[in-house]
Order: C-alpha cells, then sequence, then structure tokens
C-alpha cells in the first residue's frame, strides 16, 4: 500500500527570484543557521516561493572559490556580516576593508544567480526621453529605406 500523497505549495512556476543578492544571501545565511540548528528545510514551505533551495547558493559559492574568483577573505566577510543580517557599513573605520571585500564578492556572485534566475536581473535604466530619440532614429531611418 502507497502512502497517501500530500499536496506540495512548492510551485517553480510562480517562484519568485530575490530582488538583489543581498536579500538572497541574507537567505541563504539564515536557512543554513536554521539546518545547522536542526531544522529541514523542504521546498515551497516558507512564506514565499523561492526558485532555488540553499544548497543551490553554497553550490555557486563553491564553484567560484575554486575557480579563485572568491578569495577566502570574501567568504569570512559574507559568513560573519550574514549572521549579523546587515552589511558591512564603510563610514565606521573597522568595516571598511569588508565593505569592499562585501562589495566585490556580491558584484562576482550576481551573474551567477542572476543567470540560474535565483536572483531577479536589473532593469536598464533608460531616461524615457533617450528612448524617444532611439526610436525617432529607428523610424528616420526606416522612412530613408522606404524611399529607396
Amino acid at each position: 500500500m502507497r502512502p497517501p500523497k500530500f499536496p506540495t505549495t512548492h510551485d517553480p512556476d510562480n517562484a519568485q527570484p530575490f530582488e538583489t543578492v543581498s536579500e538572497a544571501w541574507f537567505w541563504f545565511i539564515q536557512a543554513q543557521q536554521a539546518r545547522n540548528e536542526g531544522a529541514r528545510y523542504k521546498a515551497g514551505m516558507g512564506l514565499t516561493t523561492r526558485p532555488c533551495e540553499p544548497t543551490d547558493i553554497l553550490k555557486v559559492l563553491d564553484r567560484l572559490y575554486r575557480n579563485r574568483i572568491l578569495l577566502r577573505d570574501h567568504l569570512l566577510v559574507l559568513r560573519h556580516y550574514g549572521r549579523r543580517q546587515m552589511p558591512p557599513d564603510r563610514h565606521r573605520a573597522k568595516e571598511v576593508r569588508a565593505y569592499y571585500l562585501w562589495q566585490e564578492a556580491l558584484a562576482k556572485i550576481e551573474p551567477a544567480l542572476i543567470r540560474k534566475k535565483i536572483v531577479r536581473e536589473k532593469e536598464s535604466h533608460v531616461h524615457p526621453h533617450e528612448k524617444w530619440i532611439h526610436e525617432a532614429v529607428i523610424y528616420e531611418n526606416y522612412q530613408q529605406s522606404r524611399c529607396q
């Protein structure tokens, strides 16, 4: 006899990617801390359905570290400030170096998380006036090609 099937709430089509890399990082740290304290992670059980599991972010970190894109200092800063749930403050003298390591690490992690659709890709901010000019040039070129 088979055990009864329970509907899962995990729906990958409705998963909401993180808005920023730091948001994904803080979520990852919280999930790892909960796991270390004995919690069992099951996809789709949170308030928001995410497009990944914490191990997906861990795999990205591991690959970047093995390829020497991220250094040990990056990982130490990410862990320390991730546990604090607060990025380093560049205005505090003792956190200046950590701030730059934090920024550098997130910049190196971001493309991989965007590629995996864990973090939402940033929209390019084109001024409406610049867009209008671009469209006018296209229209002008179109008109010239029709007249020839």
